[in-house]
């Protein structure tokens, strides 16, 4: 492949193998990959993330894997002022960025640019959460299109996440979030930008996140939780919401078997692919679905979409 000033994006559910064809294409192509999971920042959790392997590390250049402490505050916006340099960094020394993850707020702002909002007040935020807690989605979002009508050209009804990030902005700065955005510029040219989503069969995304889950346990996830909770970590951070975290606590609490934990880090697991699937209909129609049970079939796929 010829060089030039390219961003590979490679996204998909949790358990698409996006790693395994990360080194491949790396490999391939002079690339080194950046981590777009928000989860495998952190240092002290490597199994329950899936973090890469030594052997993984070894294949290709990776960045921004286990660089932070759980103990630290992190932010999409710290990502993409560290990803932005990063890509300097890379563009510098004649190598491609593969952007990988899982994350897909973080394409987004790399993409479209972050949004420039002014701090939302604590009490604002407490008051919007308790809200949205107490009457459920469904109810918020109904609130939410009422107090700022574009939302409902915005926001899927079923995005939690964004449906409270609105309302905050809305109730704090009387502007509405959309328009922000429009005010909003990204660092780079449209066509920078190799955009593949791995599109898994969700029957078999289901028994692959059986297998992870089997296989973290195998590698010492309860261990990993232990010495988690001997980190005091405030529990407003974002790492205390990984997946498995709070469910092997309540293991080691006695208040669930080893297989009722198993089954709900599953299930949990899979609620999580099918948001990001959610996403990626909503926030990635552009973008390129490729898909193969076999990984070298799937390289190549993904290789004619880039080139």
């Amino acid at each position: 492949m010829k060089q030039k000033k390219i961003i590979i994006l490679l996204a998909g559910p949790t358990a698409s193998r996006k790693s395994e064809l990360a080194i491949k294409i790396a490999k391939y192509i002079k690339g080194e990959i950046i981590n777009a999971d928000s989860m495998q920042v952190y240092k002290e959790i490597s199994i329950l993330t899936s973090k890469p392997d030594l052997k993984d590390l070894e294949s290709a250049k990776h960045h921004l894997y286990g660089f932070i402490s759980v103990k630290k505050k992190f932010s999409t916006g710290i990502w993409l002022k560290i990803t932005l340099k990063k890509i300097e960094e890379l563009w510098s020394r004649g190598q491609i960025p593969i952007i990988v993850g899982g994350t897909g707020l973080y394409f987004k702002v790399l993409i479209d640019g972050l949004v420039e909002i002014p701090d939302i007040p604590n009490n604002i935020r407490k008051k919007v959460r308790q809200m949205h807690s107490s009457i459920g989605q469904e109810k918020f979002f109904k609130k939410l299109i009422k107090l700022d009508p574009l939302s409902k050209k915005n926001i899927l009804p079923s995005d939690r996440h964004r449906s409270i990030r609105a309302y905050e902005v809305k109730t704090s700065t009387s502007q509405s979030l959309f328009k922000l955005v429009k005010k909003t510029k990204s660092n780079f040219k449209k066509n920078v930008f190799k955009k593949i989503f791995i599109n898994t069969p969700r029957e078999l995304l289901h028994k692959q996140i059986e297998i992870r889950v089997d296989t973290m346990f195998n590698n010492g996830a309860v261990k990993e939780v232990e010495n988690f909770f001997k980190i005091k970590v405030n529990k407003d951070f974002s790492a205390t919401k990984i997946i498995g975290i709070k469910e092997i606590k309540d293991y080691l609490d006695g208040k669930k078997t080893l297989n009722q934990t198993k089954e709900l880090i599953v299930q949990k697991t899979r609620q999580y692919a099918k948001r990001q699937f959610t996403w990626s209909r909503g926030h990635m129609k552009s973008w390129k679905m490729v898909y193969s049970s076999n990984i070298n079939d799937l390289f190549k796929k993904t290789i004619n979409k880039i080139s």
